[in-house]
């Protein structure tokens, strides 16, 4: 199943894509006799995403295809998955190519891990500002964790049942304030609009293998760097114990599984993050000081 977040004049609601069409969830409760929640992270946060998926499973996609009131897909503006995450992880330099690019040695004995705030966050075709502050800003696309359930200690076998679905994700950095000293880390990936999210949550089930996704990062039509997820140093399983073994995840957190190449991005710039089977994630840049 896949779900997203839509924007409407009754404001950011959430929906299921099926094939080309998109249902609010609202539309399907009103006509299939069901009560599930109308905002994403509430879906994620309660019983309702495993309901869901089993009801879709067992006739439910074949009932939304025959719904009144679906929209084309083409035709909706759709907002970041959600806006509240209680925590976002960031992994750098996961794949041994992107720390060449950085002359960085690839960590290979644990997660080179960080936070993001959710100030950060946008959604599909908003604006990444390049801020005042940074000359070098680069955009990374990466493949996104959803947690679906409160996780804590689980092991990486056991971790696929801790999780919600994936998405694509845009990450940005200020390369050249973390270029000044390692420790302004969490400064250079905390400007407002560093990390964009969405247009779709697929659910696990409809990944057969997610080391088999190609993740690419695409600027200005041209693909910059593309690898395969089974490539990282450290797996998607991997990174949920990990992390689970430091804090308790919670649904609705996010892993965001790092890059196979960041590329360095200017005001007029398209870029996009492509995933094999999922709806590509494109974002404008704006550079603010060109504006000033």
């Amino acid at each position: 199943m896949r779900l997203a977040t839509v924007q409407t004049d009754r404001g950011e609601q959430a929906a299921v894509v099926v094939e080309d069409r998109v249902l609010l969830v609202e539309t399907i409760n009103a006509q299939c006799e069901k009560e599930w929640a109308t905002d994403l992270f509430q879906i994620i946060n309660s019983e309702d995403l495993e309901d869901m998926k089993a009801w879709y499973q067992n006739g439910g996609k074949e009932k939304l295809l025959g719904l009144e009131g679906s929209i084309p897909s083409d035709q909706v503006k759709y907002g970041p998955l959600y806006r509240h995450p209680r925590k976002i992880w960031g992994i750098g330099l996961n794949y041994v190519e992107h720390a060449k690019d950085l002359h960085e040695v690839a960590p290979n004995t644990e997660p080179a891990s960080f936070m993001k705030p959710d100030t950060t966050i946008i959604g599909p075709h908003d604006t990444i500002e390049i801020p005042l502050q940074s000359d070098r800003t680069t955009a990374e696309a990466e493949l996104g964790i959803i947690i679906g359930k409160e996780c804590k200690d689980v092991s990486e076998e056991d971790a696929i049942h801790y999780i919600a679905g994936y998405t694509t994700i845009t990450d940005m950095t200020a390369e050249d304030i973390l270029a000044v000293n390692p420790r302004y880390l969490t400064r250079s990936k905390s400007f407002g609009t560093f990390f964009s999210f969405g247009p779709q949550l697929v659910t696990t089930d409809e990944v057969d293998e997610v080391l088999d996704l190609n993740v690419s990062t695409i600027i200005n039509g041209e693909l910059h760097r593309k690898n395969v997820v089974s490539n990282m140093t450290f797996s998607p399983m991997y990174l949920v114990s990990f992390h689970s073994k430091v804090m308790k995840l919670l649904p609705g957190d996010i892993i965001s599984t790092g890059t196979p190449g960041a590329v360095v991005i200017r005001n007029g710039d398209v870029v996009e993050c492509h995933i094999d089977g999922f709806e590509p994630l494109v974002n404008p840049v704006e550079d603010l000081k060109v504006q000033k």
